[in-house]
């Protein structure tokens, strides 16, 4: 019986050959995995930046202009998951202030339409972001190989948060401008008031650099498509000011054009004005505020935004700072 239960030497030999067998496999498995299968892996990112307004107030005709004339600040924050050595999605949230100057932005052209509206603005953004990314330099296999140097693409979608505000220049203070409705909305026979949360179209490059095996800088150029006019609080034609007749904060912000200072930092608007209304209705006159009024500047119906490409957009400029999270953690040895 004893024999029944020794192994054959032809046995051993196939057991040998299996074991071995299954150890190259297992070795050419984990090289598989270190040399050529990538490891998901996460990053988060923190960066400062510039933020530039395209709309009513800033025309894409003078893109120069635009961008950097009135140029602000943006802060942001995301966490990013690489799923492929290519593709990747990123959760963002930014705060970005845009602002607009009719006055700033023409004091060089004064025969310029804008200049004598007088309209200006700021907005504080709070943008939550969710986006796809494609490298144009996929990663390596690990976290902690990556290319020392990659270029991105992005695109997504997002909701932002806005309320723009303009100057009161009799008290200093910053007023909210959509509870105003300064084109009659909400009021009867006018549109209802524009929407505080908005959507927008992120799309956007950049390119990062590999500082070492944990931390990544970055430099990103994103513009956002709205899909609203009212950033600015400027879209449709002035309205009747006798709506306005309960609300006198209402009527001023509705229509600033003959005030003789800019609505932001108080500047003498007249010498610009003499040239606007020489320029535009060829009149001589030291009085450019009873040229306007005498030619229906402002007046019920006329046109009070002058962005022809229609909704309000942004663009962000941003340098950041990421942090690769290890894709293993490794527990302490129990005792």
């Amino acid at each position: 019986m004893i024999k029944d239960f020794q192994m054959r030497p032809i046995s051993k030999k196939l057991v040998f050959f299996l074991i071995l067998g299954l150890l190259v496999i297992n070795y050419k498995t984990e090289a598989q995995v270190r040399r050529g299968t990538f490891i998901p892996y996460s990053s988060a990112g923190f960066g400062i930046g510039t933020s530039s307004y395209y709309g009513d107030m800033a025309s894409y005709t003078t893109p120069l202009r635009s961008t950097f004339g009135m140029m602000r600040w943006s802060v942001t924050g995301n966490y990013t998951r690489h799923f492929t050595p290519r593709l990747a999605a990123r959760a963002s949230f930014t705060y970005a202030r845009i602002v607009g100057d009719d006055y700033e932005m023409n004091k060089k052209d004064p025969t310029n339409i804008r200049f004598p509206r007088n309209l200006s603005f700021r907005n504080d953004l709070k943008e939550f972001a969710v986006v796809g990314i494609y490298k144009l330099t996929p990663d390596s296999r690990s976290y902690d190989r990556r290319p020392q140097f990659g270029a991105y693409l992005f695109g997504g979608i997002a909701a932002v948060a806005h309320n723009p505000k303009a100057k009161d220049d009799t008290t200093d203070e910053w007023v909210k401008l959509q509870a105003l409705g300064t084109e009659g909305q909400g009021r009867p026979g006018y549109a209802k008031a524009y929407s505080l949360i908005q959507m927008a179209i992120p799309i956007g490059i950049g390119v990062r650099y590999k500082i070492n095996s944990r931390f990544d800088i970055g430099a990103e150029l994103g513009f956002r498509f709205t899909f609203t006019d009212y950033l600015d609080d400027v879209a449709g034609t002035y309205a009747d000011p006798s709506i306005f007749a309960a609300d006198p904060l209402a009527l001023k912000f509705s229509n600033r054009s003959l005030e003789p200072t800019s609505t932001r930092k108080g500047k003498d608007r007249t010498p610009g004005l003499i040239e606007y209304v020489k320029a535009a209705y060829n009149i001589d006159t030291n009085d450019p505020y009873a040229a306007l009024q005498s030619q229906n500047y402002g007046s019920v119906g006329n046109e009070r935004g002058f962005n022809a490409k229609g909704n309000d957009n942004y663009l962000t400029g941003t340098i950041s700072v990421h942090y690769i999270i290890p894709s293993q953690i490794k527990c302490p040895p129990l005792k």
